[in-house]
């Protein structure tokens, strides 16, 4: 099964063409241009580069979220623009099953973490059990206190691995509580979208596709300017 995946959830951009859980090629930038000018380019760039056209593709993958909100909203838009009317399957992808799917060689307590601003991150843990990864709390948006909590009590005994935007800030409140944290290669902080095929191939097989016109971005927490909006309606109330 050709597999079409992309990522545009972070401050990186990625995408990547399977042939079942083979990497045929594999894009990634952090060059600062903005999702909505280079995740296409990249899409076209790894179908030229596989030698896998459009037509051939037997799945589109892509990060739902969490993450950014314009990221996860240009990922989405961009696979369903990909996908209208050929009536293949499409997957969406939780950004932190994905980063611990990149993670998941090292083992270990796999803990991605993005940047949710307010002292808060995205996140959910995992475990590689029999070379299967296997998610231990759902996706969620919790404090930097309240992680470090989770881990030091439901997790003693554990070395925490990091992945994702989130990274820095998260192991600095780890460091600060005595938790003890491996060191994550660099080239895997970040999301590469050969772990969102892979994912999304899963998924699949579960039955858990949906159609071009039912993919959806996946958020845990309204945005910022509708969170601003409600806080200074409940000041006036």
């Amino acid at each position: 099964m050709k597999v079409l995946a992309l990522d545009s959830t972070a401050k990186s951009g990625s995408a990547a063409v399977l042939d079942g859980e083979r990497a045929l090629a594999v894009f990634t930038t952090d060059s600062g241009n903005t999702h909505s000018e280079s995740l296409l380019p990249m899409a076209e760039a790894v179908m030229e580069k596989s030698r896998v056209p459009l037509d051939a593709i037997d799945l589109f993958a892509v990060t739902a979220g969490p993450g950014s909100f314009t990221g996860v909203r240009i990922g989405v838009s961009v696979v369903k623009g990909l996908a209208f009317g050929r009536e293949k399957p499409c997957v969406g992808v939780s950004t932190l099953e994905a980063l611990a799917e990149g993670l998941s060689p090292l083992g270990g307590l796999l803990c991605p973490v993005m940047d949710a601003r307010r002292n808060q991150v995205y996140n959910a843990l995992f475990r590689v059990s029999g070379g299967v990864l296997i998610r231990l709390c759902p996706d969620r948006a919790i404090s930097l206190e309240e992680l470090t909590r989770e881990l030091r009590e439901k997790y003693p005994f554990d070395t925490v691995r990091l992945a994702g935007d989130g990274c820095a800030l998260t192991r600095t409140a780890l460091d600060a509580a005595g938790i003890p944290v491996a060191e994550t290669p660099p080239m895997l902080r970040n999301l590469s979208a050969d772990a969102v095929g892979r994912c999304a191939l899963r998924a699949h097989a579960r039955g858990e596709s949906t159609t071009d016109s039912a993919l959806a971005p996946t958020y845990l927490r309204l945005p910022q300017a509708e969170r601003e909006r409600l806080e200074k309606q409940n000041n006036k109330s």
